[in-house]
């Protein structure tokens, strides 16, 4: 393992996340939190002089293999989290560093997990660097940074395979880090668009900017204890709009915009993801109606909770624990369900459900007719049987990572749902659950070994579980490969 170059990328990060944290700075010099503006200058100067420290001399071999991409991404996330959870804990607006490192976590891995009873109370720099986190983790640090670390390009699609979504990663162009330039290109336009949206809507400054890095990353950080509830139909709509958005294939809109429009018709997981959308919005309007006043709420409610569990965003306009039992297990499934892969959301995403169901039925119809010869198809083209199996080992540790969690986390004593929907909300990066996980609610109740599960499951299902399995097996940091 090419451990001088994992500290390379390591300090780079640090750097990284140094300047990223002249922002909140800002935000607090803007609004006179001088606090705040003193923690988080500390902060900057410490990451930057140990990143500027550790990038000085580079590395002489650049190279990455596998095992080494996927050491880097692990441990970039959880070096982030832990230097990115220092502000919180240094300004007292959180104090236990364990609470701390968890509403970090949630912000860098887009969840919107929160342990805050109170997030009026933060500060505005504290709201805006948990809001910021999301956009952050939202596309991946690790994209970002191939756009500027020198190691070869076979090198970083190792990189690129550990951190991005879903169950395969293309180019879209001949070179990754034209790649990575032009995903985060498409990412800030869309961003964009949304924060223009928004302020047309008349929404404030600052909360237009928070609520726009965490629709963009699908995190669901709020500004207010209401949520989203208080703003106006208008700028749910949006909010709604662009959640959606985001969790659609990053390839779709490279094919709009190259004009390849009969490519992107063809992207079978991206209609697929629409057609749920759709059907969950209307079957829950119409589980629900009664309970808003106008139709009109009613179907804004819907499309609104609908877009948010699906994308993993997380926000809430209303409290869905309340709603019947349809409503909530409709919910309940799509979190585990998820966006498109290449998107900002967890999940399992759906290109994976749609492999999974046709290898499915590939395997009836062999038994059925043993002479026959078939493919796993998505887009009109076969898959490889390395993609189909790498998904069924994926839904494999899934299931198996899932239910050792609620083992562990049912150690709290809480309900059942409690449990269940609680691992399900972080392992899938949503946020909320249901009961004492619920939108109304927080996870500051959970003791500090189900806070420390619960982190892991974060990680592991920004990261697609096996950057992080890998992470904890002792034969990994073996010297062989």
């Amino acid at each position: 393992m090419n451990f001088r170059m994992i500290g390379y990328v390591l300090a780079l990060v640090l750097k990284v996340e140094g300047f990223l944290m002249a922002l909140p700075l800002l935000v607090a010099l803007l609004y006179r939190e001088n606090r705040a503006a003193i923690v988080y200058l500390i902060c900057l100067a410490v990451c930057l002089v140990v990143g500027f420290i550790g990038t000085a001399r580079k590395p002489k071999n650049i190279t990455f293999y596998q095992k080494d991409g996927f050491i880097t991404v692990s441990l970039a996330w959880v070096v982030l989290s832990l230097v990115g959870a220092i502000p919180f804990v240094m300004t007292g607006e959180i104090p236990r560093y364990i609470d701390a490192v968890f509403e970090t976590v949630s912000g860098f891995t887009t969840t919107g997990a929160s342990i805050l009873s109170n997030v009026e109370a933060l500060s505005h720099a504290s709201l805006f660097w948990r809001s910021f986190s999301h956009w952050i983790g939202g596309m991946g640090v690790l994209v970002f940074i191939l756009m500027l670390i020198p190691v070869r390009d076979g090198s970083h699609m190792f990189l690129m395979k550990a951190e991005s979504p879903g169950p395969d990663v293309s180019k879209f162009v001949p070179k990754l880090k034209s790649t990575a330039v032009l995903l985060y290109k498409l990412y800030i336009v869309i961003t964009v668009a949304e924060m223009v949206a928004l302020l047309i809507a008349r929404m404030p400054v600052f909360d237009t900017l928070c609520l726009t890095f965490g629709t963009a990353g699908t995190g669901g950080f709020a500004v207010l204890n209401s949520g989203i509830a208080t703003y106006t139909a208008a700028q749910q709509w949006i909010i709604t709009i662009f959640m959606i958005a985001f969790g659609v294939n990053f390839t779709f809109y490279y094919y709009l915009l190259c004009r390849n429009f009969r490519a992107a018709l063809k992207m079978e997981e991206v209609r697929v993801y629409l057609l749920i959308v759709l059907a969950s919005i209307a079957v829950i309007a119409v589980n629900i109606s009664g309970i808003f006043a106008t139709t009109a709420e009613t179907v804004r409610q819907a499309a609104f909770q609908v877009g948010s569990i699906i994308t993993t965003t997380g926000y809430s306009t209303t409290d869905f624990n309340l709603w019947p039992s349809l409503s909530k297990m409709i919910l309940v499934v799509l979190m585990f369900l998820g966006p498109c892969a290449g998107s900002t959301g967890g999940g399992i995403k759906i290109s994976r459900v749609i492999i999974i169901w046709k290898s499915a039925r590939r395997e009836l119809k062999n038994v059925a007719h043993p002479r026959t010869i078939s493919k796993v198809k998505m887009d009109g083209h076969s898959l490889n049987e390395e993609t189909v199996r790498s998904v069924q080992v994926y839904l494999c540790m899934y299931v198996i990572l899932f239910f050792i969690s609620v083992l562990i986390v049912s150690a709290n004593g809480f309900s059942f749902e409690t449990n269940v929907t609680a691992v399900a909300a972080t392992f899938n990066n949503i946020g909320p659950g249901l009961d004492m996980a619920g939108p109304a609610a927080n996870y500051l109740a959970f003791n500090p070994l189900s806070k420390i599960v619960l982190i892991i499951d974060m990680l592991a299902g920004r990261l697609e579980i096996l950057p992080i399995i890998l992470m904890f097996m002792p034969s990994t940091w073996k010297k062989r490969d």
